[in-house]
């Protein structure tokens, strides 16, 4: 992937500072209109980019990872409000009272997926689906930017849009250029500040985060400190088969966007995260966020790419952000509603170019057709549904592409040796895939009394590979023929062992293993066929 314009460097206090005060600015609009996609309050939003971010900052398995609300659990949080709130009384607002509840059993599920290690299976997720979803979230975000050139719901347009081009690129210019003077200024920072400076300076009309949030029908970001409180909600079976659903898939969606950017977090440095540690501090940011009132949500890539090419590297680069975007709420306000969109805006067009994949235009007729299937794929379905179903389609895609072409690989080689016993010698992986082309290369029928079937060169998989072989010995047998398997591993006689005692494993005179299968010639004189 193409990340040269971050510097893999070691992180310091200054480079940490700096870095989550620029996040902590690039949050507020995230997380104000995550919050309108879910139908609640902007201070809600606000609320859980606070908390997930402090939390996971902390404990998380990934240091220098931004956490916060996000628009991939937003639209899922939508409907959940919704059949809340028809679940109540007019005006009760029970649907955010069952987001609150929802959020806390979705923290359970993931801090036990942590506590069980279910995070190592974020290995199992190939790297064609990687670019895939790169891509696609480098899409999502730009698609997101473009709703900051409407007001009201309608298209800027005239000198309005010319205004607000104008800064996006003039913030994006000093974005580019001013690493090149100094890699020690953070240039998303300085932008966002010299943008918002001309446009109070010069009193240009032009969008700012105030006008941003009245457009959404919110009033303001300033609020107190979000306070404990239980859910009211009926605790009953009712309430639990209608919140479960829902936290189940807001807990496997947050756990695979977070996992997936620790993964491209740890490309990026150049280090190795705890994806185990990380689902249990997801997990407690969400809990947190359901007991104090804020949105929930799990990690942000285009955060967290802003994060680390500002040089934030340490724990000190979130934990600055949360802290700063309270301090926001509480006391800075005023100021924070004064900074243009078009600056917000123009940072996170450079996240998009930093974010998409595009070594993958240079590797089209360079790799297999399936694997840049799979990268188009999941850069669809993750614009067009959201990351959980493209992630499970790119991985179901690619393990059946796999499968098939392993399939293909079994060969049989046969031969006659100076006894007249025939062997079929086999190469390549037996599983479900390969048995089909495994059984058309015996000729029951036609061979001798004896046959040796040798695995040195294969390995038996799955349970279909051992029905495959007890229906071969089955056939044999049938025909009064003797059959012996040799050259299997130890795993692999204790799999025939647990098959339908159609085969008994005996110790022969085999210089390699000593193992074999040979009972065959017992059952044949016992019966007196031989």
């Amino acid at each position: 992937m193409d990340f040269k314009f971050i510097d893999k460097k070691r992180g310091n206090v200054k480079d940490d500072i700096f870095s989550g005060l620029t996040v902590a600015l690039a949050l507020v609009p995230e997380a104000i209109a995550f919050s309108f996609v879910a139908g609640i309050s902007p201070i809600i939003g606000l609320y859980g980019a606070f908390m997930m971010g402090l939390v996971t900052s902390v404990i998380g398995g990934r240091p220098g990872m931004i956490s916060g609300a996000t628009g991939a659990l937003a639209v899922v949080m939508v409907h959940l409000v919704k059949e809340g709130n028809a679940m109540g009384d007019p005006g009760m607002n029970m649907g955010l009272q069952y987001l609150f509840a929802t959020l806390i059993l979705a923290g359970m599920i993931q801090m036990s997926a942590g506590f069980l290690k279910l995070g190592k299976f974020i290995r199992m997720v190939p790297h064609p689906v990687m670019m895939g979803f790169v891509n696609g979230l480098a899409t999502v975000i730009f698609l997101s930017q473009l709703n900051m050139f409407k007001i009201g719901g309608e298209w800027l347009s005239g000198s309005s849009l010319y205004i607000m081009l104008g800064l996006v690129l003039l913030t994006m210019g000093i974005m580019f250029f001013l690493p090149r003077l100094s890699k020690k200024l953070p240039a998303a920072l300085i932008g966002i500040i010299v943008v918002s400076a001309v446009v109070i300076v010069a009193k240009i009309d032009t969008p700012t985060v105030k006008s941003f949030i009245i457009s959404g029908g919110g009033t303001g970001i300033k609020a107190g400190l979000p306070t404990f409180s239980i859910p009211v909600i009926p605790f009953n079976f009712e309430t639990l088969k209608f919140i479960f659903p829902y936290a189940l898939i807001l807990a496997l969606i947050g756990l695979i966007e977070s996992l997936m950017t620790l993964q491209l977090v740890d490309e990026l440095t150049e280090t190795r995260g705890s994806g185990n540690r990380e689902c249990v501090a997801q997990g407690a940011a969400n809990m947190v966020n359901g007991l104090f009132g804020g949105m929930g949500g799990c990690a942000m890539i285009g955060q967290s790419i802003i994060n680390i090419k500002s040089g934030g590297r340490m724990r000190l680069s979130g934990i600055v952000a949360a802290v700063a975007l309270l301090i926001f709420i509480l006391f800075a306000s005023g100021f924070i509603e004064m900074i243009p969109i078009a600056a917000l805006t123009g940072v996170m067009f450079m996240v998009v170019f930093g974010t998409f994949a595009w070594s993958t235009f240079k590797i089209i007729g360079k790799v297999p057709w399936s694997d840049f299937f799979v990268i188009l794929l999941v850069t669809v379905l993750t614009v067009i549904f959201d990351l959980a179903i493209a992630v499970f389609a790119g991985v179901i895609v690619s393990a059946l592409v796999f499968a098939w072409d392993n399939a293909k690989r079994i060969r049989v080689r046969k031969r006659f040796d100076e006894r007249g016993v025939k062997h079929y010698e086999v190469w390549g992986p037996l599983f479900f895939g390969s048995t089909t082309l495994f059984n058309s290369k015996f000729d029951v029928e036609n061979d001798p009394d004896e046959v040796i079937i040798d695995f040195r060169e294969s390995r038996i998989i799955d349970q279909s590979a051992i029905e495959a072989i007890n229906k071969i010995a089955e056939n044999y047998l049938k025909k009064g023929k003797i059959i012996h398997l040799r050259h299997l591993s130890k795993d692999c006689v204790n799999l025939i062992d647990k098959a339908q005692n159609i085969c008994d494993v005996n110790v022969l005179e085999d210089p390699d293993y000593f193992l074999a299968i040979d009972n065959y010639r017992q059952k044949m004189q016992a019966l007196g066929k031989v």
